[in-house]
C-alpha cells in the first residue's frame, strides 16, 4: 500500500488534505506535525482514529528528524503543507518563518533527496510542495498571476515561501529529485484558525465584537475553498509533470470588505441579530453594524489573483464550490462548531490585532 507523507497535517489545509486522501485514495498516510499554535491533534480527532493513520509529532527544522521519518516510514511521497503561514505574524517576527518555511523545507529536500536515491527505481518517490500566490508579490487593477510571473514577495511570510519554492526547483534541476510545485490562491473553510480574515469575522460577530479590515477594505483576494484546493494538490501529486509548478486559484476575487459583509449577510439568516444575546447586549440591531476599519498593516498587497488555465487545462481540475456555496457552508460550519473554536483558541490567540511590527525580533519559536 502506498504510503504519503503529509507534514503540517494537524493544520489547516493539510487536515482538509488528510480527510480528502482517506476518503479518495487508497493511501496509508503518516501525519507530520510539530503542533504549533494553529496546528492541532482538534483538527484530526475524527480521522486519528483510522488504522490508515499514523501520527508523528515532528519538527521539520530539526534534520535528524527528519531524516529518521524516512528510514521509519519509507513513503512513497511527501507533501509538504508545513509552513508559518500568518502575515501579520511574520512582520511582528520573522524568525520562526524563516526556520520553517525555508530551513524546514530545505530539511526535507536533503532527507527526500538521500532517500530517493537509495531507491531501486527511478521515479518511485515524488515531492510536491504546497506554495502561495503571495511569491509573486501585488497586482494592479487588472491581470493575474501565471506560473511564468516573476517572484515579487513584499512580506517576511511570501519571502520565505518564495525562497522554499527556489529550492524545491533547484533539487529537480540540480539532483533530478521527482518535485511538483503548486501556489494557491487564499484559501478558506472548515477547521481554518481564527486568526485569518473569514474566521475572525464569524467568531467576532457571533460574540459583537468589532469587525476589523485594514485600510480602506479594498484588498482584492481570489477565494479558493479548501477541499477545491487538496483536490487540486492529490491532482498534481499523481498526473503533475515533474518540475513543473502548477496555480490553484477559485477564480473568486472579492473585497475584504464585500467578503465581511457577505459574512453578515449569512449570519443574518443562520443566527439574526436581534436574536443574538451578545448583539442585544450592546444594543446592536445587524451584524454589519460591527465593521470598522482599521490601520491597515505594512507592506498590505493591494490585489492578488491567479491564473488556473494551466491546471484546468493539463490536469482537468475544476473548482466543485462557488465562493457563495463555500462561504455559506464555511459560515454554519463554524456556528455549528463553536467546541471547536473554543479549544482551538484557548491559551493560543485571544483574537487580538497582530501585523503592526513593534514587537522585537527574536529567534522566539513559541
Amino acid at each position: 500500500m502506498e504510503t504519503i507523507l503529509i507534514t503540517g497535517g494537524a493544520g489547516f489545509i493539510g487536515s482538509n488534505l488528510v480527510r480528502l486522501a482517506l476518503a479518495e485514495t487508497a493511501a496509508s498516510l503518516v501525519i507530520v506535525d510539530k503542533l504549533t499554535y494553529a496546528g492541532s491533534l482538534n483538527n484530526l480527532e475524527d480521522v486519528l482514529h483510522n488504522p490508515r493513520v499514523t501520527f508523528s509529532r515532528t519538527d521539520i527544522a530539526e534534520q535528524t528528524a527528519v531524516a529518521e521519518l524516512f528510514r521509519t516510514y519509507r513513503p512513497q511521497a511527501v507533501v509538504n503543507c508545513a509552513a508559518e503561514t500568518h502575515v501579520d505574524r511574520s512582520i511582528d517576527n520573522p524568525w520562526p518563518f524563516v526556520e520553517t518555511n525555508l530551513i524546514g523545507t530545505f530539511y526535507l529536500l536533503e532527507a527526500a533527496r538521500k532517500y530517493a536515491a537509495s531507491l531501486d527505481a527511478q521515479g518511485q518517490f515524488r515531492f510536491l510542495h504546497v506554495s502561495t500566490d503571495e511569491v509573486y508579490g501585488s497586482l494592479g487593477p487588472g491581470g493575474s498571476f501565471s506560473e511564468s510571473s516573476p517572484y515579487t514577495p513584499n512580506s517576511p511570510y511570501s519571502a520565505s515561501k518564495a525562497s522554499a519554492d527556489h529550492f524545491v526547483r533547484a533539487y529537480y534541476e540540480t539532483y533530478g529529485l521527482q518535485t511538483v510545485i503548486t501556489s494557491c490562491s487564499n484559501n478558506y473553510g472548515p477547521y481554518q484558525f481564527p486568526e485569518k480574515l473569514i474566521p475572525l469575522m464569524i467568531l467576532n460577530a457571533l460574540e459583537g465584537q468589532p469587525l476589523p479590515i485594514y485600510g480602506d477594505g479594498q484588498h482584492v483576494r481570489d477565494w479558493l475553498h479548501v477541499e477545491d484546493h487538496c483536490r487540486g494538490i492529490l491532482l498534481a501529486l499523481r498526473q503533475g509533470k515533474s518540475g513543473e509548478q502548477y496555480n490553484i486559484g477559485g477564480g473568486s476575487e472579492r473585497t475584504n470588505r464585500a467578503v465581511v459583509e457577505q459574512v453578515c449577510t449569512i449570519l443574518e439568516e443562520l443566527l439574526p441579530a436581534l436574536k443574538n444575546a451578545a448583539l442585544k447586549k450592546r444594543g446592536i440591531t445587524a451584524y454589519a453594524d460591527l465593521v470598522t476599519c482599521v490601520t491597515d498593516r505594512p507592506g498590505h498587497d493591494r490585489r492578488y489573483a491567479i491564473d488556473a488555465t494551466k491546471i484546468r487545462t493539463q490536469l482537468g481540475w475544476r473548482p466543485r464550490y462557488t465562493f457563495e456555496q463555500g462561504l455559506a457552508q464555511t459560515v454554519r460550519w463554524y456556528v455549528d462548531n463553536r467546541r471547536w473554536c473554543e479549544a482551538i483558541g484557548a491559551d493560543r490567540y485571544n483574537r487580538a490585532r497582530l501585523g503592526l511590527g513593534a514587537a522585537p525580533l527574536t529567534k522566539d519559536r513559541s
